[in-house]
């Protein structure tokens, strides 16, 4: 992810590979137009509504979705474009063109006590994600004890104000599959685990971990 200190006004960051880098998974078309045209576009909405909010031009992502107290006509336009933003971002940080087709360490053990095994895993999550009605995530989301939760979002809604960590972000907007798969989000998704960032979401749950050892030490 991007600094978490950035504010108004936002920018769309360059992806961490190439945009042919998934390829045959996703391909290069959807890559360009979901990256430079769709999160853009969010970014840019998101910059025109705070144009006029002086008092949260200075508030990180993070804070913007997580504030109680946004101008009550801008509300909806900011939580839904930050939303946007800050999915889209967790979704393209969650790919990876040479990454492992499994989890491995403290993660890999914890899914599978969580879930039975990785492919019992693959299946829930994908049933999941398969299970959202219109344009969504599916989620992997750890809790602060490091308990691992599976989850779907509506349209842009976020996982920020749970108090969870999340560790896998899957798209299920048909604009981040229509091009190559259709109307077939089980491939898609099929598709997706080929080149999911394992490490990153390695990183994530240690994280967790650590931190929730470090309470455990405190207490």
């Amino acid at each position: 992810m991007q600094s978490m200190a950035e504010h108004y006004p936002f920018q769309n960051f360059p992806l961490p590979y190439a945009y042919d880098a998934l390829e045959p998974y996703i391909d290069t078309k959807t890559m360009h137009l979901h990256h430079d045209k769709h999160l853009q576009t969010y970014i840019d909405n998101l910059n025109r509504a705070l144009s006029a909010c002086p008092a949260q031009q200075n508030s990180t992502l993070p804070q913007l979705l997580c504030c109680t107290h946004l101008p009550r006509a801008k509300e909806e336009e900011i939580l839904h474009n930050a939303g946007g933003v800050w999915n889209h971002r967790l979704y393209f940080a969650g790919l990876a063109p040479a990454g492992s087709k499994a989890p491995s360490g403290a993660l890999a053990e914890a899914i599978s006590c969580r879930f039975g095994s990785f492919e019992a895993f693959q299946q829930q999550f994908t049933a999941a994600a398969l299970s959202v009605f219109g344009s969504g995530y599916a989620w992997l989301a750890a809790a602060r004890c490091g308990r691992l939760l599976l989850f779907t979002t509506p349209n842009q809604e976020t996982t920020l104000c749970r108090g969870l960590r999340p560790l896998l972000c899957l798209d299920v907007w048909e604009h981040a599959y229509y091009l190559k798969h259709f109307n077939k989000r089980v491939d898609y998704i099929a598709d997706w685990f080929q080149v999911v960032n394992w490490a990153q979401a390695e990183q994530q749950y240690a994280f967790c971990s650590r931190k929730n050892a470090k309470n455990e030490k405190q207490d």
